[in-house]
């Protein structure tokens, strides 16, 4: 049997266009054979600049809306000062207990879907209930300095790769960028013969 394709995916929990593509990016790895690694970053990394994001807030939530009517899911955007780092920083422990999936499926319903500030801890413990975590492991692991080294680490490392927003994909040297993008990673797949049989 081949090695599975290694798919990087770049998240950062505070990103609309990443709420989306934890409805879509699944088949990814359900169909392909292919080995998801984690990329989350935290803070603004990979997303606009503060003073960008206020210019682009009216026409990414007109954006977003339409992508969410036409994939049937409830927007209800969290708080302004919502800071995603700790929730990124807990990803990581959830993916080592093998919770990775339900993980993020469920910190973004917490942000986007309830519309509730994840950079609260209340909203991290209420998301490992959810997802079958241990809440004071999970937030020790939102704490954690080297956890949240990786994340400025992957920010790094997203940078000397060409990554300059999120969701990002990367197959090789070959980077998709967008949750509207997800498509042309499958095709990809298929070019590269990964469908499981």
């Amino acid at each position: 049997m081949r090695d599975p394709i290694d798919v990087e995916v770049f998240f950062n929990f505070r990103s609309p266009y990443c709420y989306l593509a934890s409805k879509t990016l699944w088949p990814i790895f359900d169909d392909f054979h292919t080995r998801l690694v984690w990329r989350p970053v935290g803070g603004w990394n990979l997303r606009s600049s503060p003073d960008r994001a206020k210019v682009k807030l009216p026409l990414a939530r007109q954006d977003m809306a339409r992508f969410a009517r036409r994939l049937g899911i409830p927007v209800n955007p969290p708080p302004m000062e919502t800071e995603p780092t700790l929730a990124g920083a807990a990803s990581l422990y959830a993916e080592s207990q093998g919770k990775l999936r339900e993980y993020i499926v469920e910190t973004m319903r917490e942000e986007w879907e309830f519309g509730q500030n994840i950079g609260e801890e209340a909203a991290l413990e209420r998301i490992a209930g959810r997802v079958g975590l241990a809440a004071d492991e999970l937030l020790a692991a939102a704490h954690d300095k080297g956890n949240q080294q990786t994340l400025s680490d992957n920010a790094a490392y997203a940078e000397s790769r060409g990554i300059i927003g999120v969701p990002s994909f990367l197959i090789g040297d070959e980077i998709f960028w967008g949750q509207d993008r997800i498509d042309f990673v499958l095709e990809t797949l298929l070019e590269l013969r990964a469908r499981r049989i």
